[in-house]
């Protein structure tokens, strides 16, 4: 290895390791408050033309699914804004690591739901409580490079996702706020804690 290999080797570390640890400054409390207004819309629409959700599982699944991708466009495209805003030349490894941070968690996500509905269909009332618990461990796995207060989102989502289990559990039942309130509730304090993060960080 030459001198300028092992120059640039120790370049891209050093650049590894401020990516690594510097609090992610990307993330946009619009884009969150519009993602918990997509959870509220999608859970009323449901309840309006959905008359019996346990009856047309992948209908239900098939709304959240494509609210999930609206949602992560949004926030991904404001991410993306401001990390290149903020962060200058560090914004693309910046974002890789954040999503890096979350991917783990989001492919077991899908990976579960498409396990339950091919082996399993009778059980995908668990699908709703258990996407909550797995939001909660990405958030968590992510926690050092977010800003604080993100920790209390994460314990919301895995309060929420237990309860959920536990209330639905009774009749095993898909409800459409099952989902709603929850992500609503959690999208809406994610948006709180950015909010205070970006007022701090700009005083």
């Amino acid at each position: 290895m030459t001198d300028l290999d092992r120059a640039l080797a120790d370049i891209g570390a050093i650049r590894s390791q401020l990516v690594r640890g510097t609090a992610f400054s990307g993330y946009g409390p619009a884009a969150f408050a519009a993602t918990a207004g997509l959870a509220l819309a999608t859970a009323t629409l449901q309840t309006l033309l959905l008359d019996d959700p346990e009856a047309r599982p992948f209908a239900f699944f098939a709304a959240w699914i494509a609210t999930a991708f609206a949602a992560l466009g949004l926030v991904g495209a404001e991410m993306r804004a401001r990390a290149r805003r903020h962060a200058g030349g560090l914004g693309d490894a910046m974002i890789h690591d954040a999503v890096e941070q979350f991917l783990p968690a989001g492919a077991a996500g899908a990976l579960l739901g498409l396990v339950l509905a091919r082996v399993s269909p009778e059980s995908l009332w668990l699908l709703p409580g258990l996407w909550q618990v797995i939001v909660s461990l990405g958030i968590f796995a992510g926690v050092r490079v977010m800003p604080r207060g993100v920790a209390l989102v994460g314990a919301w989502y895995l309060v929420a996702g237990l309860t959920v289990l536990v209330v639905t559990g009774e009749g095993r039942t898909l409800s459409p706020w099952a989902m709603g309130v929850p992500f609503a509730v959690g999208q809406g304090l994610m948006t709180l804690v950015i909010r205070a993060a970006s007022e701090a960080g700009d005083a």
